[in-house]
């Protein structure tokens, strides 16, 4: 489905600091982008890497693995550039600042796939999930994100954090995105076409930019698909429920300011 409109004023460019990889992909060959941001993930990145890389090569089709380091206090940028040799189809990009959807965005706009899928760096759904994002399990989709609320999903997760989640999207579905019942899981694909209009207009850097992506996503014509998934919870996820979830209904305002605007037309 095409965007409505056709200005890409990029609000903020990504504040790039290093690029590190392998140049034998070229754009036109590239089906699959994987885009991981990577924060303090020294211990569990290459692990992750090591299942990702395993699934990409099985597939027939070509696909490239973007790493985006941003602002990490341990060795996580030294880690993923060593492990990085090996391997021609991954890439290990750094961003000086810190904040997942800066991450995100430099990767998405960064990559060349024909798709683009952002995952998380604790691997909490199994890769071969990704096959149920693309065709031809969806067709052609503009934007597909995991549910852990779809019907057929199967998740474990502790009960509070369940609970704390839904009350979360019961606020965004109200204020931002009816219809929508899991904005926060950390597996989504783009096509090219509409990373290439959604990002650029995103301003939100922190955890609530999957909530904003997803309403620039919408207002602009694209078609969201929700898929189920496998999902695992990890007892070392970095979102503090109470704190985070204070600051992200802040940023929920945010996003409708910034529609009034016209800053996302």
């Amino acid at each position: 489905m095409t965007a409505n409109g056709s200005s890409q004023t990029s609000l903020q460019p990504a504040s790039a600091t290093a690029t590190l990889g392998h140049a034998e992909l070229q754009p036109a060959d590239i089906f699959l982008s994987i885009i991981i941001p990577a924060h303090n993930e020294e211990h569990r990145l290459i692990p992750t890497l090591e299942k990702v890389l395993a699934f990409v090569h099985s597939q027939s089709w070509k696909s490239e693995v973007l790493v985006v380091e941003n602002g990490s206090a341990d060795r996580t940028f030294e880690v993923a550039s060593e492990f990085a040799k090996g391997f021609p189809a991954l890439r290990v990009l750094r961003e000086s600042q810190r904040g997942k959807g800066l991450a995100v965005r430099r990767g998405m706009l960064e990559a060349a796939g024909r798709f683009r899928f952002l995952c998380d760096a604790d691997l909490s759904m199994p890769i071969e999930n990704v096959l149920r994002f693309l065709p031809p399990a969806l067709g052609d989709p503009d934007v597909a994100i995991g549910s852990r609320e779809a019907a057929d999903s199967d998740v474990t997760e502790p009960a509070r954090r369940r609970r704390m989640g839904r009350m979360f999207n019961r606020l965004v579905r109200w204020l931002v995105l009816p219809g929508i019942r899991d904005t926060q899981c950390g597996f989504k694909c783009f096509s090219a076409e509409a990373a290439r209009f959604i990002f650029p207009r995103q301003q939100l850097v922190g955890m609530s930019f999957d909530v904003e992506v997803l309403y620039i996503a919408r207002r602009a014509g694209y078609r969201i698909i929700e898929v189920p998934i496998t999902w695992q919870y990890d007892a070392d996820t970095r979102v503090r429920f109470v704190r985070d979830s204070m600051r992200m209904a802040g940023d929920l305002l945010t996003i409708r300011r910034n529609a009034r605007r016209g800053i996302y037309d």
